[in-house]
């Protein structure tokens, strides 16, 4: 699977996720710190890319609607989590999944638990 890690997550998920046999990106190595949620969503869509982020704002479902994106991951563990912790529970839920499964869902990922948000099929 192919990501593209928003400026609010450890810089080091990304190398994790590569580890893990994905391809991964970095907003702050393409030249994407700093912009607009807007800018790294159509980055995201131009690199056919799942999107992580701890930003909630990518959970609206009206500014980014479910089925119009590659798949948004909103990453929402404790403050005081270790880093560790953090890239191991996102590197071990995603690679439990499929691009097929992840194509236009939201997804958010708490600490042993995640919910998936489909698009509606009608």
């Amino acid at each position: 699977m192919r990501f593209l890690i928003d400026e609010d997550m450890p810089r080091s998920t990304a190398r994790c996720l590569h580890l893990a046999g994905h391809e991964a990106r970095d907003v702050r190595e393409i030249g994407l710190r700093g912009k607009t949620d807007a800018e790294v969503f159509k980055a995201a869509q131009d690199l056919r890319a799942i999107l992580v982020t701890a930003d909630l704002g990518f959970a609206n479902t009206l500014t980014f609607p479910l089925g119009s994106h590659y798949g948004i991951v909103v990453v929402r563990f404790p403050n005081d989590a270790s880093v560790e912790k953090l890239n191991r529970g996102v590197v071990s839920a995603l690679s439990g999944l499929t691009d097929e499964e992840v194509h236009g869902c939201l997804i958010i990922l708490e600490p042993g638990r995640m919910r998936l948000r489909k698009p509606s099929t009608s």
